[in-house]
């Protein structure tokens, strides 16, 4: 069983915001003896991005700005102690800020005068294994259910709450669902794969119970690398936005990202580790097709299994590009094409490799593909104007 920690143990980790609808479940994965955790959520992107620019600069990409400014404002609050706090920055491993910027993370607590405070990281491709948090098989249960909960909640709060006949009834059901699962998993308890299918039947149908207007809305889906997709400072509050405008945002979840991660960065050679990654594979997928089907049963939509997804889209994208986000893209957009959704907002970060090498290229041969189907491409960047950004969404929705 595990101990409740709370924030005044010795030692703190701090995450930088990127999984805003799942951090609140996925925290407690590195919950342990001698450490809280905290992901942090100042949503302020102008001072948030004023900041980051001091230890970076126009060119770095847009995202590593947003969490280096996060980062230091935090620490500048006093509330944490230098040489009590570590930094966790999760990566890919690949060729992007994840991999690059520990070590521009690393110079810009230095020149902020916290040198005490220490950058941890935590991946599967050994990138800095000095500074490697250490994955035990406690720290992975608790990260597969954090995961899928998250997933399904984020689905469903989505499709609810534009619909909702009382303001502020799916907000209120999210949070009592996330206080119910948190006791969960910082406790250890109902962790077994047979109660996440129990749970997943009974999430779906207390959001089905909430009483919704009916009214036909814009469904826009969204298409972004893995920050801006899933962090409102990193998409400037686009599920808000779209919302307050009369649409639906649909965001996919991050399973399919983990399973697109697992396929595509497994060892060549049929090792242990190979194995590894397969047998992890498996049971995903398992959990994946019981959370699709409770939400199916219970009227809600998303996009395909992750192994359709991916068969369907062989046709239209090359699967040999799969650094950061790589194929995974242009399949998004394909899947949502195929299942109906005319509408495709994709999300470019300024300076994100995998949006130039697998993105900004790959969008106009889609929409000549689909052509029934309206792919349109905004930009968030430290220079560029919020005005012309939600100008494109409204070009989209209207």
């Amino acid at each position: 069983m595990y101990r409740i920690l709370s924030e005044t143990e010795e030692n703190t980790i701090l995450i930088p915001a990127t999984l805003d609808n799942h951090f609140p479940l996925l925290k407690y994965m590195f919950w342990s003896k001698g450490y809280s955790v905290i992901p942090l959520d100042e949503s302020d992107e102008f001072e948030i991005r004023q900041e980051g620019l001091k230890y970076s600069n126009h060119d770095i990409c847009y995202p590593f700005v947003l969490m280096a400014g996060q980062v230091v404002r935090a620490l500048r609050s006093g509330k944490y102690d230098p040489k009590k706090t570590f930094i966790l920055m999760p990566t890919a491993g690949d060729a992007c800020r994840g991999a690059c910027y520990l070590g521009l993370l690393r110079r810009s607590l230095d020149k902020s005068h916290f040198e005490d405070v220490r950058v941890m990281t935590i991946n599967v491709r050994h990138v800095r294994d000095d500074i490697q948090l250490k994955i035990t098989l406690d720290t992975a249960i608790r990260g597969l259910f954090g995961l899928f909960y998250g997933d399904i909640l984020m689905l469903l709060a989505n499709q609810v709450r534009p619909y909702e006949v009382n303001k502020g009834e799916t907000d209120a059901l999210y949070k009592e669902w996330i206080d119910k699962l948190s006791e969960d998993l910082r406790l250890g308890k109902n962790l077994t794969l047979g109660k996440m299918k129990k749970n997943f039947r009974k999430i779906a149908e207390s959001f089905a119970a909430i009483k919704r207007d009916g009214k036909k809305r814009t469904v826009v889906g969204v298409v972004a690398e893995f920050y801006v997709k899933y962090c409102g400072l990193g998409n400037w509050d686009l599920v808000k936005y779209l919302e307050d405008n009369g649409a639906e945002a649909h965001v996919n979840g991050v399973s399919w990202y983990m399973l697109y991660y697992i396929d595509s960065h497994k060892p060549a050679k049929y090792n242990l580790e190979r194995l590894g990654f397969e047998i992890v594979k498996k049971l995903m997928v398992s959990c994946q097709s019981d959370m699709i089907e409770a939400l199916h049963e219970y009227g809600f939509h998303c996009l395909n299994k992750y192994e359709d997804m991916a068969k369907g889209s062989e046709e239209y994208v090359s699967h040999t590009l799969t650094i950061g986000d790589g194929w995974l893209l242009g399949a998004e957009v394909c899947d949502y094409a195929h299942l109906g959704y005319k509408k495709v907002l994709c999300i470019a970060p300024f300076g994100c490799m995998a949006n130039v090498c697998a993105g900004r290229g790959l969008y106009p041969h889609l929409q000549r593909k689909f052509p029934g189907t309206n792919i349109a491409v905004v930009e968030t960047d430290s220079s560029s104007s919020k005005l012309n950004y939600y100008n494109r969404v409204q070009m989209l929705i209207k």
